[in-house]
């Protein structure tokens, strides 16, 4: 049973009613078009489990019919199959299911700025500074490397490693502050993507102010920047390692192993994983 197939088996116990569409026209070929929903367990019932509560949370199966958490029994056919597949490949994905922290609330992607950007890029720019031994001043990172939103209640390994899958590492990066300037103008103009350190404002895709610590950025001076390798030349349109003056990549230390380290940190600690945004983005209109 191959990765792929378990994914897909639980997108649909899980998934709320989705619709697709596909046509034929003699000139264009095929085309498709999808619209998808939130998975919400609308059909079933399940939620994600964890290690020791899997069939209260995915069901079960007897023979070739599976008894869904919300009450339903399907008798054969696609359903109890991918049940029956969701269900056989838990003993093996056991090890992810571990609970590593707990969040009061959950903490759900939005642009330009949210409580789950804010703790990325702050987490990313604390470690940063600790590799490097040098002061980070502003944290760049994207959107795009956060999957899914950090569910409230128990965070699973699972979570964490499904928020940022990819294997990118941190860097520390030092730029002229024209440099900073002209990727922050480039931000408003665009994209607006995760940032930490520099408070914006940005009108009619224009950047209107940008400070650090409370001051305007000076183009002559050097300022440490946190970022992540895939940033570093023309990762989401964004080429933070331009013109730098240093570039130091910390390849042996990927984005989830600073994120892990920080919810195990607060964890032993005694504490939930709670944080706010600090409205350091700010869109006035909406022009973006």
């Amino acid at each position: 049973m191959t990765g792929k197939t378990v994914v897909m088996a639980a997108l649909c116990l899980c998934m709320a009613a989705g619709s697709g569409t596909a046509a034929y026209g003699q000139a264009g070929g095929w085309k498709f078009s999808w619209s998808r929903d939130r998975m919400d367990g609308s059909r079933t019932g399940c939620i994600s489990p964890s290690a020791d509560d899997v069939e209260e949370s995915v069901g079960t199966v007897k023979g070739r019919t599976y008894y869904a958490p919300n009450g339903r029994v399907y008798k054969g056919g696609t359903v109890a199959d991918v049940a029956s597949a969701v269900l056989k490949a838990q003993p093996v994905m056991a090890p992810v299911k571990k609970v590593i922290g707990h969040a009061p609330v959950a903490m759900v992607r939005e642009e330009p700025e949210c409580a789950l950007s804010d703790m990325f890029i702050d987490t990313i720019m604390a470690a940063v500074e600790r590799k490097s031994g040098k002061k980070v001043h502003v944290g760049i990172g994207n959107f795009g490397g956060i999957r899914v939103d950090l569910p409230a209640g128990d965070i699973l390994l699972d979570d964490m490693l499904s928020m940022f899958p990819f294997k990118n590492s941190i860097v520390y990066v030092a730029l002229k502050g024209s440099d900073l300037r002209a990727i922050l103008e480039q931000m408003a103009a665009t994209r607006i993507q995760v940032l930490g350190g520099v408070r914006i404002e940005v009108s009619g895709g224009k950047l209107v102010s940008a400070t650090i610590g409370g001051e305007p950025i000076d183009d002559s001076e050097i300022y440490g920047v946190a970022t992540i390798s895939f940033l570093l030349d023309g990762g989401d349109n964004l080429y933070v390692g331009r013109n730098a003056v240093e570039i130091c990549d910390y390849d042996d230390i990927d984005i989830i192993d600073v994120m892990l380290d920080y919810i195990e940190d607060e964890t032993e600690a005694g504490r939930d994983i709670v944080y706010s945004a600090d409205g350091r983005v700010k869109v006035l209109d909406c022009a973006l």
